[in-house]
């Protein structure tokens, strides 16, 4: 075989084992736990920008961790409670209009260096009560760049600060960390070790 035939015969078998790669195993939260609430507002124009972002309301995580996440709202369920999502994967064409929406860049992620939401990992969320649907006191909404939004903020009620910290504790028991600036945002333990994904919502489901 000389080298023509030989370079076509090793790029037609990268070409075929790219197509046989499965896809990265992100799954829809309320395939897992259908109890789990979701108000994508992103999907809406409820958003700092005003703007809708995503075309459909769905939030997706990888499998594990939206497994992690279903153990969660079990846990407080027990309570007459359960969880609220308001945003997780995001598509990096998503993060890119979120990114330059914002006029504070240190809430947004510049997808040039891979966000966190783009990796499957990343949630923001919230408590609600399972007799009514009501959120429970935590001193701001989503997407509050002030520092109302920052966890140890002293300006809040004590209700506030019981119901953070409770969501707070929940969460870190099964593996999500917490950041100072956005009580609502956790990244699942080693969110660094997984590849950004870019797979637009278009292609899931």
């Amino acid at each position: 075989m000389n080298k023509r035939n030989l370079l076509l015969s090793f790029m037609t078998f990268c070409f075929f084992t790219a197509l046989a790669t499965p896809p990265p195993d992100l799954v829809d939260i309320t395939k897992v736990n259908p109890n789990i609430r979701i108000d994508c507002v992103y999907a809406t124009p409820r958003n700092f920008t005003g703007k809708q972002i995503y075309l459909r309301p769905v939030c997706y995580l990888l499998r594990p961790i939206a497994e992690q996440l279903s153990k969660i709202q079990k846990e407080l369920e027990k309570e007459g409670l359960g969880l609220l999502v308001w945003d997780a994967y995001r598509p990096l064409p998503a993060q890119q209009r979120l990114y330059d929406a914002a006029s504070d860049k240190r809430y947004v992620a510049n997808p040039k260096m891979g966000g966190k939401h783009s990796r499957g990992t990343t949630i923001d969320l919230t408590i609600v009560r399972l007799s009514d649907g009501k959120l429970l006191e935590m001193g701001t909404y989503h997407d509050d760049f002030t520092e109302k939004a920052w966890y140890n903020c002293a300006a809040i009620s004590a209700a506030a600060k019981k119901n953070r910290k409770e969501l707070r504790d929940l969460m870190m028991a099964h593996g999500f960390e917490p950041i100072p600036h956005e009580w609502w945002h956790f990244d699942y333990h080693g969110w660094r070790d997984y590849p950004v994904i870019e797979v637009d919502f278009e292609l899931l489901g």
